[in-house]
């Protein structure tokens, strides 16, 4: 099979990321949209590590989209993401981060749910 096939089937929110209609002076998004592409097409489908990284950016664009405060939240964090003159996969790095600040953002955002009991 295709090995853009198969990142496609990996990848369900592909088309909902790739036909964003951002705002034209939204750098941002536009730059997120541009990683997200390229990670997933030169991600290697033979290591699980990869493969596992490719779901995991697609389920993040796609809250991205979803939800107006999760991008937010990345337009602000992402301009504070370093990367070291000694890494060796710049994209992967940047990749890692955008997941980073998405598993933050999901741990700021979950609701602890107290059960009252009637007397």
């Amino acid at each position: 099979m295709d090995k853009n096939k198969l990142v496609l089937n990996i990848c369900p929110n592909f088309y909902r990321i790739i036909n964003f209609e951002y705002f034209e002076e939204d750098s941002v998004t536009e730059k997120l949209i541009k990683i997200y592409e390229d990670f997933i097409f030169k991600a290697d489908l033979d290591n699980r590590e990869e493969i596992n990284m490719v779901k995991r950016i697609d389920y993040v664009l796609g809250k991205y989209i979803d939800d107006y405060f999760f991008r937010r939240r990345m337009q602000q964090e992402i301009f504070r993401v370093k990367v070291t003159n000694t890494c060796t996969n710049i994209l992967k790095t940047i990749v890692e981060n955008i997941i980073s600040i998405f598993n933050k953002y999901e741990e700021d955002t979950k609701r602890n749910i107290y059960i009252s009991r009637w007397i």
